[in-house]
């Protein structure tokens, strides 16, 4: 009886390392294009906490601790400006859109190929407010509140330089849509910034305001910990040849 047990227990141990073994291998021979839809369907991780969402059809917002008042989204933008504006949901669709097919690059090392973004470039932004020149750089602040404040700062902020968001070879994007759709909460509705060339945590979502800055500050990520570094290009390796 002992020994017939232990021969069963051995077996089914044999069997789940060959499973265990072929899950493994078929992993690590998955076409790129195939993983990158598999970590597409996956929960997206974020700082901040479900506080609010957002209806696209009418642009408003509804926060989880008064549900049945809705008000309207706006982006502000302002700082140094000429013209310090604040735009509505219907005005950013009424931008000339573009679209565009970029990759996400996660700082903990994994990719999604070929997301198909549309939006808004930050020039027709820039058209209207107009920058004074001693503007350098955009702070970016977010929607909703993160679990933690990070140095006292209790959403999430980002900044990147306007020579990298003005220049078309960048392909940086304040994005309204994913795969022809409004984004989810998940992805950064209403607007999301889309910055290809940089590991994903500077780009942000949930966008509401732009404070156009003479100085470069410290992102969300980097006052909460300095190992995630202010400029945080992608790795040359994980981009696209040719």
């Amino acid at each position: 009886m002992g020994n017939s047990t232990n021969g069963h227990i051995a077996t089914l141990t044999r069997r789940l390392f060959i499973k265990a073994s072929a899950f493994f291998w078929l992993v690590i021979a998955t076409p790129k294009t195939v993983w990158s839809f598999f970590i597409r369907g996956m929960q997206t991780r974020t700082v901040e906490g479900g506080t609010f969402l957002f209806d696209p059809g009418s642009g408003t917002i509804r926060w989880s601790n008064n549900p049945a008042v809705k008000e309207p989204y706006w982006l502000v933008v302002e700082g140094l400006v000429e013209k310090p504006k604040r735009f509505s949901y219907k005005d950013l669709q009424a931008f000339p859109q573009v679209v565009q097919t970029s990759d996400f690059h996660c700082v903990e090392g994994w990719s999604v190929k070929n997301i198909r973004w549309g939006g808004i470039r930050f020039a027709e932004i820039g058209k209207i407010v107009l920058p004074k020149p001693e503007a350098r750089y955009a702070i970016i602040h977010s929607l909703g509140k993160t679990s933690e404040p990070a140095q006292g700062i209790d959403h999430y902020i980002e900044c990147l330089p306007l020579e990298k968001l003005l220049d078309p070879g960048k392909k940086c994007l304040l994005a309204l849509t994913m795969d022809g759709k409004p984004l989810t909460f998940d992805r950064g509705s209403p607007l999301r910034v889309i910055s290809p060339y940089d590991l994903g945590y500077k780009g942000s979502k949930y966008v509401n305001r732009i404070v156009f800055s003479s100085k470069q500050t410290s992102g969300w990520w980097t006052l909460a910990n300095p190992i995630y570094p202010v400029e945080a290009p992608v790795p040359a390796e994980r981009l696209k040849s040719g």
